[in-house]
């Protein structure tokens, strides 16, 4: 499929769509017209015309000829979703709720909505509603059965080691990141590369291919091929197909040694510590340690282990002499080897090899 793979096109989406091959791309991101039916011009109080999106492109003849683009579309990007592919759509109050009603008629099995809520909004200046502070994306993975990429420990890595919630604060994208020319916009609804880091991240391993039908100025193509993944791209508009040309010539893909990311829990077996008494890995009477070797724990004949008065896991131990409700035992427990002390984990590890 390399005819679809990092490459950007000039053309109208619903016509090129059509000649894709079903089961080609493991993502697809859409940012698609809003139609956001503004039918006056918006001005600040000092009468000064404030920059909104008034383009030919995000306007419809009626909320019947939208449906029937969005439903068109959405058809097509579902063919040509593997089938373990997910996609995200992205919208404010105008249209995500008739994205979210055919995305659910098409079958697409609806996972999350997140609410990105931007910390730099354009403010109402009539006072008239409240602040238009987020907008809503959707996830939805291609249908029910699919075992679609979620990278969970890398996106908790990511926050903190707090798990990642459906409400995100990012930026909208300005500053130098914000294409301009003749000191104007380019682009009237150009995303933040944070926003689609975070997404291909999450949903998406190295090697994939992300598709986006609505390119722009080409922000899912610059961090797809930052992060080391494949993109491909159709934008019907020339200018900017060509800001997103030269956006992504100019992008320099991420070393290849700094792209892993940590390994999801749920995609490793599950190994109890006592399996590796039963295999004769380790023995009961083995001594267990901290780090620094001022703890000597017994290892139990049933995988338990006793330290002073205290039996039990290996968890609950570590957690009972750090004073805290759980602990990873793998991480804190080691064992001599000669002259040396070594994480118990390795020995999960080599098991792991094993089995897998």
């Amino acid at each position: 499929m390399l005819k679809f793979s990092n490459k950007v096109i000039n053309g109208d989406c619903l016509e090129e769509l059509k000649k894709i091959p079903d089961k080609t791309f493991d993502l697809v991101f859409a940012d698609p017209p809003y139609n956001m039916q503004i039918g006056e011009k918006l001005t600040r109080p000092d009468s000064s015309k404030v920059n909104s999106v008034t383009d030919k492109w995000d306007q419809f003849n009626s909320f019947k000829h939208y449906d029937e683009f969005c439903e068109s579309w959405l058809k097509e990007c579902k063919r040509i979703l593997k089938d373990n592919g997910s996609i995200w759509v992205i919208g404010s109050y105008h249209n995500i709720f008739r994205l979210g009603y055919h995305l659910q008629n098409l079958g697409y099995w609806l996972l999350n909505d997140v609410i990105w809520r931007k910390n730099n909004p354009m403010p109402n200046f009539r006072g008239t509603r409240f602040t238009n502070a987020h907008e809503t994306l959707i996830w939805a993975s291609k249908s029910k059965k699919s075992k679609y990429t979620f990278n969970y420990q890398s996106l908790k890595c990511l926050n903190d080691d707090l798990q990642m919630r459906s409400d995100w604060t990012l930026p909208i994208c300005s500053g130098k990141e914000r294409l301009k020319k003749n000191g104007k916009k380019i682009h009237s609804t150009q995303k933040p590369e944070a926003l689609l880091h975070r997404i291909i991240l999450a949903t998406t391993n190295k090697g994939d291919t992300v598709f986006d039908p609505f390119l722009g100025t080409g922000t899912t193509a610059v961090v797809s091929k930052k992060l080391g993944r494949n993109y491909y791209g159709i934008e019907r508009d020339k200018k900017y197909f060509k800001a997103a040309l030269d956006r992504i010539s100019q992008t320099k893909i991420i070393e290849d040694n700094y792209l892993d990311t940590i390994e999801n829990n749920k995609t490793k077996p599950r190994i109890p510590f006592g399996s590796l008494i039963e295999l004769g890995l380790i023995k009961p009477g083995t001594s267990l340690f901290d780090s620094k070797k001022k703890i000597n724990a017994k290892i139990m004949v049933d995988g338990s282990i006793k330290y002073k008065k205290s039996e039990g896991s290996i968890h609950k131990i570590a957690a009972e002499i750090n004073g805290t409700e759980s602990y990873n035992g793998w991480t804190y427990w080691y064992y001599k080897i000669g002259n040396s002390i070594v994480l118990i984990d390795s020995l999960r590890q080599r098991l792991v090899s094993n089995i897998n």
